[in-house]
C-alpha cells in the first residue's frame, strides 16, 4: 500500500455518495507497501479502504482479483471483498484511476511474528489452497519466471548503482534459476495470493484475522505461495537473520491443512529460490524508479538478495 494519487476530501465525499456507507468523516493516506494508493476511510457508519490501481495493476485483471476475493469471502475466509455501490457495481473510477472501496478488517500486521503466529498464518495459507479448488478464473502470473530475465534486462548496469557488482551477480541467478525451475505440468497448480508477506496478514494474538493485498494473486505453482511466504516470514526485514523455529512452524501449520505431495517438497527450495530473485528484481525496479513525491516506503531489494544466498548455501529447510 501506499499513495501516489492525492485525492480531494471533496472528491471523496462525492465518491462515497454512490454507496450506502454513510457521510465522510476522516481519510488518512497509508503509506506502506509500493504498488496502489491506499487510504483509511472513516464514514458514520463504519470503516474502509479506498484503493486507487496504479500502473503495476492491469484494470483488465480487476474482475479476476474481486471474483477471488467474492469466492473466498463466500467460503468464510478473513478476507475483504469489495464494497458494491447501489446498482451492484465493485470497479468505479476516481481521480483518473480505477478504484474500489473495500471492507475494512480488524487486526495489526506484525514485525516479528512469534512460531505460533507463524503456524497460524501458514494453516490460513493452507485453507485458502483449499477453498479455491472450484475457482474458475485463471490469470497467468505477470511476475512469474517469465517475467524474471525482461526485469532484469531493464534494471540493466543501473543495479550496480545500488551495489557495485550486482549486475553481474543477479545475471548469474536469473540463469540458475531458470534452469532448476519445475517444468510446468510438474507440481499443482491453482489459485495463489503470491504476496501474503506478514504486512499482508492481519492477527490478533495467535489468531488470523484478515488476509489481504490480492493484487499480485494469479494462477501457479501452490507449492510457490507456501515458499514466497517462507522467504517472507522466517527471516528479518534485512534477510540477515534466518528463524527456523519460524520457518518450520509456518511449513507446520500449512501441512496441518494440505498434504504437501512429495515432488512440492522437493521443490520448495528452487521454489523459495526463485521467490527471492522475483522480489529482489521488483525491489530493485522500485528502487530505481519510484518518484521522489510518492508517499511510499521504499524496500531494500538486498534484503532479498541475502535470502537467496541463505537458500542457494542450502539453509532454511528442516
Amino acid at each position: 500500500m501506499a499513495v501516489y494519487t492525492h485525492v480531494s476530501a471533496e472528491a471523496l465525499a462525492a465518491f462515497l455518495t454512490r454507496f450506502d456507507v454513510g457521510e465522510l468523516m476522516s481519510v488518512k493516506g497509508i503509506a506502506e507497501g509500493v504498488e496502489n494508493s491506499n487510504y483509511l476511510i472513516e464514514t458514520t457508519q463504519d470503516r474502509f479502504i479506498l484503493t486507487l490501481y496504479e500502473k503495476r495493476v492491469d484494470a483488465a485483471d480487476l474482475p479476476f482479483f474481486m471474483a477471488l476475493l467474492d469466492h473466498l469471502d463466500a467460503k468464510g475466509l478473513p478476507v475483504p471483498p469489495a464494497i458494491k455501490d447501489r446498482h451492484g457495481e465493485e470497479i468505479h473510477e476516481l481521480a483518473g484511476r480505477p478504484a474500489c472501496l473495500i471492507k475494512f478488517l480488524p487486526g495489526v500486521s506484525l514485525s516479528h511474528p512469534t512460531p505460533d503466529q507463524a503456524r497460524a498464518a501458514g494453516a490460513a495459507l493452507g485453507r485458502l489452497h483449499l477453498a479455491v479448488a472450484d475457482f474458475e478464473p485463471i490469470r497467468a502470473n505477470s511476475m512469474g519466471i517469465d517475467s524474471w530475465g525482461p526485469l532484469f534486462e531493464r534494471c540493466g548496469p543501473a543495479l550496480d548503482d545500488i551495489q557495485p557488482g550486482l549486475h553481474d551477480e543477479v545475471e548469474e541467478i536469473v540463469a540458475a534459476v531458470h534452469a532448476e525451475w519445475p517444468g510446468a505440468n510438474s507440481l499443482p497448480v491453482g489459485a495463489i495470493h503470491a504476496d501474503l508477506f506478514p504486512d499482508n496478514v492481519l492477527m490478533r494474538g495467535n489468531t488470523v484475522t484478515g488476509l489481504i493485498d490480492f493484487y499480485f494473486a494469479c494462477t501457479d505453482f501452490r507449492a510457490y505461495d507456501l515458499a514466497v511466504m517462507h522467504g517472507a516470514w522466517a527471516f528479518d526485514a534485512a534477510g540477515t537473520r534466518y528463524d527456523a523455529k519460524v520457518g518450520d512452524a509456518l511449513i507446520e501449520g500449512y501441512r496441518d491443512i494440505v498434504t504437501l505431495m512429495p515432488a512440492e517438497l522437493d521443490a520448495l527450495p528452487a521454489l523459495a529460490r526463485g521467490a527471492c530473485l522475483r522480489f529482489f528484481l521488483s525491489r530493485a525496479w522500485d528502487w530505481l524508479n519510484i518518484p521522489g513525491d510518492a508517499l511510499v516506503t521504499r524496500k531494500d531489494p538486498i534484503a532479498y538478495l541475502r535470502r537467496y544466498r541463505h537458500y542457494a548455501a542450502g539453509g532454511g529447510w528442516a
